[in-house]
């Protein structure tokens, strides 16, 4: 039966966590005042979802300098964000969403739109995802789990703020679904890669030296360090399989043969394989967008989809990516 959302429906206490929380409204969405966000980000975490923040990490998103994941909490990833939009547009770069910036991200387009699920929607789904590599390379793709998960990514959105937006939807084909509206891809033609490890960012710049997008990247970890100096794009591999080789990389489980991985976006690099001239290496997407810059990656860089995607429309051969381990105070 079809889903159809009306606005007393909107009103819902919903559950994060195991813990109650506030009423999420798509109309709070779009009447938040990004300027009521504190300078500081909150020492504990709260529990809810803030609706000022949702309306903040998609401004940012809009404008290029990604927050990674919106669900709607002050993580690092929002402060890097604000810090990358402030580079962006030549402001003092501190982190912090005060008055200028505001003034500058702002607008009048609405943050929440209603989208309606196809029957395209609902397909290539599978029923898991194994954590074992070997259990892996016996399926024929690593798709989406479910609608939910398919849409949260392609409106750049936390599964659970999805769900929360649409707690009585099942999402079939035929629902219609509150979504959050981050904009189109960022077009242009990146020259030089910046991978900073000390930031945790990927920072694409144009011919000409201005910066066209900031990402939050996971970059290497200690076990798996990221290479150091300038390396080169080789190419582009879009929903790549791969091939999982413990003698080169790196020992997942028990497994301890050449394995190839199918391709999909749940696949161990994601939807997207930017390939470097330093063997082994390369930008490339993630099953788990909200653990970007939380968790450490096998040396690689790693973007949420969405992300690595949108640069790897903006790259060709030969552009220059170099791996630093500084860069402005207020992200270090």
């Amino acid at each position: 039966m079809k889903t159809v959302l009306s606005m007393s429906l909107l009103a819902v206490v919903f559950t994060v966590g195991g813990v109650g929380a506030q009423e999420l409204r798509r109309e709070a969405i779009d009447s938040a005042s990004i300027a009521s966000i504190a300078a500081e980000r909150p020492t504990k975490a709260p529990a809810d979802p803030d609706p000022a923040v949702v309306r903040l990490q998609v401004l940012l998103d809009r404008a290029g300098s990604s927050p990674g994941v919106i669900d709607g909490f002050y993580g690092e990833n929002v402060r890097k964000a604000v810090a990358g939009f402030e580079t962006m547009n030549s402001l003092v770069v501190d982190g912090k969403p005060d008055p200028e910036v505001v003034a500058r991200l702002e607008g009048n387009a609405p943050i929440v739109e209603s989208y309606v699920v196809s029957a395209e929607d609902a397909t290539g789904l599978v029923d898991r995802i194994p954590e074992d590599y070997d259990e892996k390379a016996k399926m024929q793709s690593l798709g989406y789990t479910s609608v939910a998960e398919k849409l949260s990514e392609r409106f750049h959105m936390d599964v659970g703020l999805m769900q929360a937006l649409n707690p009585f939807s099942r999402f079939a084909p035929g629902d219609t679904v509150w979504v959050v509206t981050p904009g189109p891809p960022q077009e242009g033609k990146v020259e030089r890669i910046e991978a900073n490890k000390q930031t945790g960012q990927i920072l694409a710049y144009a011919e000409n030296g201005s910066l066209l997008a900031v990402y939050p990247a996971t970059i290497g970890s200690e076990d798996n360090p990221a290479p150091s100096g300038k390396h080169k794009v080789k190419g582009v591999a879009r929903m790549p399989a791969y091939r999982y080789d413990p003698r080169l990389n790196f020992r997942q489980g028990k497994n301890n043969k050449v394995l190839t991985i199918p391709k999909g976006p749940n696949g161990p690099v994601g939807s997207v394989w930017i390939d470097l001239t330093e063997p082994t290496y390369g930008i490339h997407g993630t099953p788990e967008p909200k653990l970007i810059d939380k968790v450490g990656s096998h040396g690689c860089v790693r973007l949420t989809n969405w992300d690595a995607e949108e640069l790897a429309g903006m790259v060709k051969p030969g552009v220059m990516v170099e791996f630093v381990n500084q860069g402005p105070a207020a992200l270090k």
